[in-house]
């Protein structure tokens, strides 16, 4: 990033001066347009306060960002930050406003439920509340041996059924061995 100082710079020390190109190199890349960008730094002295004014331009359209302090370095520093903040929140106005689905198309591919309009949209999408549906254990259902659960198993990792001897819920799970274990109430 081309940076060019208008004002006194020379109370800047070497050091400050590379962390402030290394800061204006970090806003270069926030910049979305290749080529090459450029800031105005103004710096103005009051009393004991400096004043650093920096103007970027974003899409033709001029960004001014000002920081105050007794210490020059901390008031470019302020500025910068400024910057830094405006700029990445002008990037995500623009790529979340860029986002929609034109009219025609809106229509065919729509989402068929909010969460995947959610996710679609990379929002975090929050739990629903879980529903709970009560299961009758005795209708439609008898009891089971072991061997008889066993061949329900060929499908299924595990199986919860009612003991033909013991008249007790038993679950049956396979291993990742292949064997089972039985697991009784």
């Amino acid at each position: 990033m081309k940076v060019t100082y208008t004002g006194k710079t020379d109370k800047l020390l070497p050091e400050q001066e590379k962390k402030l190109e290394a800061r204006f190199s970090k806003l270069g890349k926030l910049f979305d347009r290749k080529g090459e960008k450029e800031a105005r730094v103004i710096i103005k002295s009051e009393r004991h306060l400096h004043h650093a004014e920096i103007t970027a331009n974003w899409y033709d359209n001029p960004i001014v960002c000002t920081g105050s302090d007794p210490d020059l370095f901390s008031a470019i520093c302020q500025a910068v930050d400024k910057l830094e903040k405006q700029i990445v929140k002008l990037r995500s106005k623009w790529r979340d406003t860029k986002r929609t689905a034109p009219k025609g198309k809106a229509a065919k591919a729509a989402p068929e439920t909010a969460t995947e309009e959610q996710e679609a949209a990379g929002t975090p999408v929050e739990p629903a509340q879980p529903q709970i549906f009560r299961v009758n254990n005795h209708s439609r259902r008898k009891p089971m041996t072991i061997e008889e659960a066993i061949l329900e198993m060929e499908k299924r990792d595990y199986l919860v059924y009612r003991d033909a001897d013991t008249d007790r819920l038993s679950v049956l799970l396979r291993r990742r061995d292949g064997n089972f274990d039985l697991v009784q109430a």
